[in-house]
């Protein structure tokens, strides 16, 4: 997972939304418990933004240069699922 140092070269913020309690958006809730350390440890000055509002189907936004920004919608993803859509986004941004 070498792509999680340069995280920060492509991506200039993230954003996880999510309900505090819904089923739906346990795995995301999951996936930031076990991953945001190591994410804002290797890339301390990038802005991880969790926003937790009631009944809001989990999402991960990606800001990118000049504004540009891409969303991928994780209800019924696994943990390894999550990790691979915000890999994809990660790769995104090297071609924005």
């Amino acid at each position: 997972m070498a792509w999680r140092e340069h995280l920060s070269r492509s991506v200039k913020e993230l954003r996880f939304l999510f309900c505090q309690t819904s089923p739906a958006s346990l795995p995301a809730r999951e996936f930031l418990h076990r991953n945001y350390k190591d994410l804002k440890t290797l890339n301390p000055k990038l802005p991880i933004l969790i926003r937790e509002c009631s009944g809001v189907e989990p999402q991960l936004w990606a800001r990118y240069d000049m504004g540009v920004e891409r969303c991928v919608r994780l209800e019924g993803l696994t943990e390894d699922q999550i990790n691979t859509a915000l890999e994809e986004l990660v790769k995104a941004g090297g071609k924005v």
